[in-house]
This record gives C-alpha cells, sequence and structure tokens, in this order.
C-alpha cells in the first residue's frame, strides 16, 4: 500500500536529450535509499509504442527484460543496477500502454458512453498508473522520469498529469528540470541562455521547477549559478552542478557534494532513517573502480554498432556493465572493443582475435553477420580463448560445435533456415502458434524462469546453487531432437529448465577449454555494482588467467 503523504518527484529533461536524465533518477534514487527511504523509480515514455520490444536497438538502444518479462527502456536498467533490487511492470509507462487502455476501456463501455477526450481521460490514466505503481511499491518517494525533452509535444500530456498531481498533492510533490550549459568553442563561455528558454517553456505548462541539474563539460561557477537563480526563480543552492566525469557511478556522489539530498529532504519535509543503508559501500565500489592499473582485454562481436559515423554501445548497455562490475570485483580494468562481425567473414582477419583474453558474442537477431560470428566462435573454441555466448551467443556456439566437431555440416537454425535438413537450433511450438498469427510484440519467451544446474559442471561451480532464476528474452531454442547427439562429444548441457525440455546453458569442461561456455537467458539483466553476476565473474577470471600466460 501507498504510504500517506507519498512524495512525488518528477525529473523533466531541457535543452536537449541525452543529458542524462536516467542516471539523475537512478543517482537520486540512490541518495535518498542511502538515507534510509523507501524509493521506487517510474519511467514514463511518450512513444506509442506500447512497449520496447520492437525497436530496433541501433535506434532506441537496448531493450531491458524486467523479471515479469515487460520489455523496457534501456533506463530501467540503470534504475536496477543504481538501486539494486528488481522493479516490476507498474514502474514502466508509455503513451501507447495508456491509449490503449484508454480506447479498450471506452470499446467496453467503460466510461459510461461518454465523450472520451485526451483531458480529462488520457491524462487522468496517466495519474492512475503513476499512483498505482506506489500503492504496488508499498514506497515513500516515486522519483518519475518523463522521457525526452520539455519541448517535445508527445510530452505535453505527462506534464499537464504532473501540473494536476502538483495541485492534488500539496507539499508532496517537486519538479527537477535536468538541462545542458553548453559551451560554445569559439565563445569559450559557458552559455545559459538554453536553460533559461526551457525553464520559461516548462512555466507555460504551468510547472516550475524545484531543483535545477545544471549538465555541463565542466562545473558550474557561482556565476552561473547566481545567474540561473536570478532568471529562473530558484534559489542558487538550487542549481546542482553536474560536470561530465568518468564514470556514472561517480554521479549520487557528486550530487551529494552540492547536498542534493538534504534539498529534496527539505523540501518534501522528509527525514533521514537511522540506522538505515548508508552510501559507504557504493563509494568503496566507486573508489574501487578508479585504483585498478591492470587491464583485461574483451572483444564483444555483434552487430548492433553502427549508427551513421558513430558506434552505439547502448545496444549492450547491460552486458558492458555486467563486465564492469565483474572485473572491478577481480581488480581489473576492462578493455572493450567493438569488433564487427562482418569482418570475420574474411577468414584471414581472425588473427585479430589472438590479442584479446577473452570473447562474447551477445544477443541478436536475424542472419546479418552470422557467418563471421560463428568463424569467430570456432577460432576462440580451437584456440583456448574464454568464449562467452549470451542468447544468440549461445546458439550460434551450438551450432559451430555441431558443424565443426560432430561434422553435422548443414547444421543451422530455423531463423536463417527454416527448411533446412538439420536445424540444431528450432522454434518451440507456442513460438511457431504465434509467429503464424503474426504476433510480434510481446510474444517471445520473456521474464525470469528457474534453471536446474548439473553437479560437477562450471556453471554450478560458478552459481554455488542448483536452482538459479534468469531472464529471457528469444523465441527460438536448442531442437530436443538433437540433444543426445549434441552431448555426445564433450559439449554439456549443464542447465536445463524443470521439465528437461529446455536446455539454458551449453559448455564445455574445463579439460577442453578454460571457459567455453553460453547461455539461452541474459545474466546480464541481473549483473549489479555490489553484486556482480557469477558466469560474467568465471568469464572475466578466466580472461585474467589467459593474460598473465
Amino acid at each position: 500500500m501507498r504510504k500517506k503523504d507519498h512524495k512525488y518527484i518528477f525529473v523533466i529533461g531541457g535543452v536537449m536529450s541525452g543529458v542524462g536524465k536516467g542516471i539523475a533518477v537512478s543517482s537520486i534514487g540512490k541518495i535518498l535509499q542511502s538515507k534510509g527511504l523507501n524509493v521506487n523509480l517510474v519511467k514514463v515514455d511518450p512513444y506509442l509504442n506500447v512497449d520496447a520490444g520492437t525497436m530496433n536497438p541501433t535506434e532506441h538502444g537496448e531493450t531491458f527484460v524486467l523479471k515479469s518479462g515487460l520489455e523496457t527502456d534501456q533506463d530501467m536498467g540503470n534504475y536496477e543496477r543504481f538501486l539494486g533490487k528488481d522493479l516490476g511492470e507498474e514502474n514502466y509507462i508509455t503513451s501507447g500502454m495508456v491509449y490503449q487502455y484508454v480506447i479498450e476501456k471506452e470499446r467496453n463501455l467503460g466510461y459510461g458512453g461518454k465523450c472520451v477526450e485526451a483531458i480529462p481521460h488520457i491524462r487522468d490514466e496517466i495519474v492512475r498508473r503513476i499512483e498505482r505503481a506506489a500503492d504496488v511499491n508499498g514506497s515513500e518517494v516515486s522519483v518519475i522520469e518523463i522521457g525526452g525533452t520539455v519541448g517535445d509535444f508527445q510530452n505535453a500530456m505527462f506534464i499537464e498529469a504532473a501540473r494536476v498531481m502538483h495541485m492534488a498533492h500539496p507539499g508532496n510533490v517537486m519538479f527537477i528540470m535536468v538541462t545542458y550549459l553548453p559551451i560554445p568553442g569559439k565563445i569559450g563561455e559557458m552559455k545559459t541562455k538554453p536553460t533559461q528558454n526551457a525553464i520559461r517553456q516548462l512555466n507555460s505548462y504551468g510547472v516550475q521547477p524545484d531543483v535545477i541539474i545544471a549538465r555541463s563539460e565542466v562545473p558550474l561557477d557561482k556565476k552561473r549559478k547566481e545567474k540561473i537563480a536570478v532568471s529562473c526563480s530558484v534559489r542558487s543552492e538550487d542549481v546542482i552542478s553536474a560536470p561530465d566525469i568518468e564514470s556514472i557511478y561517480d554521479v549520487p556522489i557528486n550530487f551529494e557534494r552540492d547536498h542534493l539530498g538534504d534539498i529534496v529532504l527539505s523540501k518534501l519535509d522528509l527525514h533521514k532513517r537511522a540506522g538505515k543503508m548508508k552510501i559507504t559501500q557504493w563509494k568503496s565500489f566507486v573508489a574501487r573502480i578508479k585504483k585498478q592499473k591492470k587491464t583485461v582485454r574483451i572483444a564483444i562481436v555483434g552487430k548492433y554498432f553502427g549508427t551513421g559515423d558513430f558506434t552505439l554501445s547502448d545496444s549492450y548497455l547491460s552486458v558492458i556493465e555486467a563486465i564492469k562490475f565483474s572485473a572491478y570485483k577481480l581488480g581489473v580494468e576492462p578493455e572493450i572493443h567493438w569488433l564487427n562481425s562482418q569482418d570475420f567473414e574474411d577468414k584471414r582477419k581472425l588473427d585479430t582475435l589472438k590479442k584479446f583474453q577473452g570473447v562474447i558474442v551477445p544477443g541478436g537477431f536475424g542472419e546479418t553477420g552470422i557467418a563471421g560470428k560463428l568463424a569467430a566462435i570456432q577460432y576462440v573454441r580451437e584456440k583456448k580463448i574464454p568464449y562467452f555466448g549470451l542468447c544468440y551467443g549461445m546458439q550460434l556456439m551450438v551450432i559451430e560445435y555441431a558443424r565443426n566437431v560432430l561434422k553435422i555440416k548443414d547444421a543451422n537454425t530455423v531463423e536463417i533456415d527454416a527448411k533446412g535438413l538439420n536445424p540444431v537450433i528450432g522454434l518451440m511450438p507456442e513460438q511457431k502458434k504465434k509467429l503464424e498469427k503474426e504476433e510480434y510484440g510481446a510474444s517471445m519467451r520473456l521474464g525470469s524462469f528457474p534453471a536446474y544446474l548439473k553437479k560437477g559442471t562450471l556453471a554450478r561451480k560458478l552459481y554455488g546453487k542448483e536452482i538459479v532464476g534468469e531472464r529471457h528474452r528469444h523465441r527460438y531454442e536448442v531442437n530436443p531432437e538433437y540433444i543426445e547427439i549434441l552431448s555426445s562429444k564433450d559439449l554439456i548441457f549443464s542447465g536445463v529448465s524443470p521439465d528437461k525440455r529446455l536446455m539454458e546453458i551449453a559448455e564445455l569442461p574445463l579439460k577442453k577449454h578454460p571457459f567455453f561456455l553460453g547461455t539461452q537467458f541474459h545474466p546480464e539483466f541481473q549483473a549489479r555494482p555490489l553484486d556482480p553476476h557469477p558466469l560474467f565473474t568465471g568469464f572475466i577470471k578466466a580472461a585474467i588467467k589467459r593474460r598473465t600466460k
């Protein structure tokens, strides 16, 4: 149940997107959590997609899967990592969800024959969802990120909902704007005018920010804070400096230098809880990041990197963070390299993999770049380079082993060759029915499922327990008809579903390879800064061992 006088903090972006609202929300949550408060983080995305599952990762970044199976924006992953806990599907809201619900309710006479309009019905449904998230979580404070910027037309309804909540809950709602202060190269001076304009635009909605988080390349000086304060009707101490820093995990500590936590507590009439979790562990983690002197070189062989002339690492954000957490725990700095799988279709380039201590093939879909991935997997298997396959990376690992060790030359996945003679990776019956009906959105195997681990295997050793729960996002599985032949020569399916129908982890024994393991699930979704994932830690440990050799 929602506690009486529940507090709501709305975080809105100004000037431009991509300035770090998600990290700001995560950091505010971490600060309040460290002061003993029960915090709930909510992401609002204004697009009309019902969820993030159907969007191309090069357009929108990684799709993060919650324990419930809901496919969400990557910011939800940051929320979970910073808070160190799982979040429910009620914490994610899109325009698509809201409009779909209202339209379906209208079709079923849920509005009693009234004329259904954006205001009040869409707006009120947004309010209902935000308040429901607080009820379900039983939290004291909700921090709500409104995606995009104040100038985005599609955000108007969400800002209006926030304004109405401010009126309905006097003293219990506050607004924070995350803005950007550019330093034009030819001018050489930090400019506040874009921020002033963004806040005036927010004022036009009837909303006045209580705190301004000012992003920039360098810290704000006193003069800039005072200028923003005078122009934007806030106190200068309520302008928080947020300069560029090396690690996103420094942000909560950086915010606290300007006393953001105490400012929020004061404005919402909240008090610290004695004896609750402190931020000490977080500070120790951040300090450990900065102490690393030795490095380990990890290659990620994928295809979702290109976006024009730029590299989009956000496509594999959770994988990157999971690598970092385990590396920091083991006392090394990960040096991550992006390798386009299509390059390895020219086998003369495979020798470039020698210089890496570990290779990861992450999840993905489709045929593009698959030949190069298979060539890379064969190379690292034969050269004993630690390999970690995630989802599609496990499926391709099985295909490569079937082709080159078991001599099933035409082994393949039905995702690529639906009529192939040896589909070692197949489509489960329930998935086949969904595809025949062209049901694509939220139709994969999604969310957390249990797996049983076999004794004496690397997976069992790393987890240290028999049963684990991991998050999935895929349609294709190891074909049950081929499990016996696939297991006939060294390849071990060390993790299986409770009914033994689905193969969840595949590996080679340590006597054959120092680390050659793949998971049908996505372990990266459950890696946390203070609690690294055991499979990633095992992989990095094997990579460090190769480096020392």
